[in-house]
């Protein structure tokens, strides 16, 4: 697979972890369903799985040549790649956006998801009790997520190891979004604004000489808390990707159906006609995170008045709906070039 790739698939991977790395910083949006569309979850979920007993034999024995064939190295450093540039850039964009823009970004990803549904299920002709059933259990998991209340910050490290374990749900489970189940678990602040910024004001310093933070117990709390995070989402990542490597090999359709029921689901959270609802303290007035942005509480849904906000919001829906057949489109063009 890795020697078959000319440049400008290799560009295009770097692009899809873009849009993976966007989709999994925002709450309710999965980057697992970009993988789906876009043709590589298969490839991306068997590749996470030979991250296994066998890689660490050739890594530890110094194979390292062997070791990043057998994972299948280049496409997942490429896809890596992708996403981290995109938590620096894209990601950020996407921040601004949403603030200025909120309707119309959760219109383009509402569209998106609507967009997912038809790819997925179109091609999925297996319909029978089982998968029937696996498909309305994918729902209601998918909507009760969405009107769960979140709990309160929690820093214990066991807890937040467990954090990173959930967190990259949404990268393996398409329509399980890792960021919504971090603000319902307390600890989207916590995990994906504090420690991060901790991280950046440290690396800040430690350019300029300033190896202050040494001294700043806080600062370590924070940096301390991110590494037992970040190795939770390792953990999560290779556990998730050999049990869906499994279920995917032995019970495809069931497990299909499920992930169709999940998206399907999770237009609840990415409805583009809500409030957000913020964190507030005893006097009424809002609760501010690290950097002094109002912290997410939840979100309440409600139905539009027909006028000419909603019209345009209704045209971004079919944006949304536009992109996803395109990448559909590329998908197709792609397999057969290879073919």
């Amino acid at each position: 697979m890795q020697s078959t790739r000319t440049f400008t698939d290799k560009i295009f991977l770097i692009l899809k972890g873009l849009g993976m790395g966007a989709a999994n910083k925002v709450p309710g949006v999965s980057g697992g369903v970009v993988a789906f569309v876009a043709g590589f979850y298969e490839e991306f979920i068997y590749s996470l799985q030979k991250i296994n007993r066998k890689a660490f034999k050739l890594l530890i024995n110094g194979r390292f040549k062997s070791f990043y064939q057998y994972i299948n190295g280049r496409f997942l450093s490429l896809l890596f790649l992708g996403m981290i540039i995109s938590y620096f850039s894209i990601s950020k964009v996407l921040d601004y956006l949403i603030k200025h823009y909120e309707l119309y970004v959760w219109s383009v990803f509402f569209g998106m998801i609507i967009g997912s549904i038809y790819y997925i299920s179109k091609d999925f002709k297996d319909w029978n009790f089982k998968t029937y059933v696996a498909l309305a259990i994918g729902i209601i998991l998918g909507v009760s997520i969405s009107f769960l209340d979140p709990a309160m910050e929690n820093d214990n490290l066991w807890f937040v190891f467990f954090c990173g374990i959930i967190s990259v749900s949404g990268m393996t489970l398409p329509g399980f979004s890792g960021s919504f189940i971090l603000i319902l678990l307390g600890n989207y602040v916590l995990l994906l604004v504090d420690s991060v910024n901790a991280l950046f004001d440290t690396f800040a310093e430690v350019i300029q000489g300033d190896f202050s933070f040494i001294e700043n117990a806080a600062r370590i709390r924070m940096l301390k808390i991110l590494t037992v995070f970040t190795l939770g989402s390792v953990v999560g990542l290779v556990t998730f990707s050999h049990v869906l490597s499994y279920i995917l090999k032995h019970y495809k359709s069931i497990t299909l159906a499920t992930i169709i029921g999940f998206i399907v689901g999770s237009l609840g959270v990415v409805w583009p006609w809500k409030k957000t609802l913020f964190k507030l303290q005893t006097d009424g007035t809002a609760l501010l995170d690290s950097s002094g942005k109002k912290i997410i509480e939840n979100y309440e849904r409600y139905f539009p008045e027909m006028n000419t906000e909603t019209y345009l919001a209704l045209v971004y829906i079919i944006l949304g709906i536009a992109i996803v057949l395109a990448l559909e489109f590329y998908g197709q063009k792609t397999q057969k070039q290879h073919a």
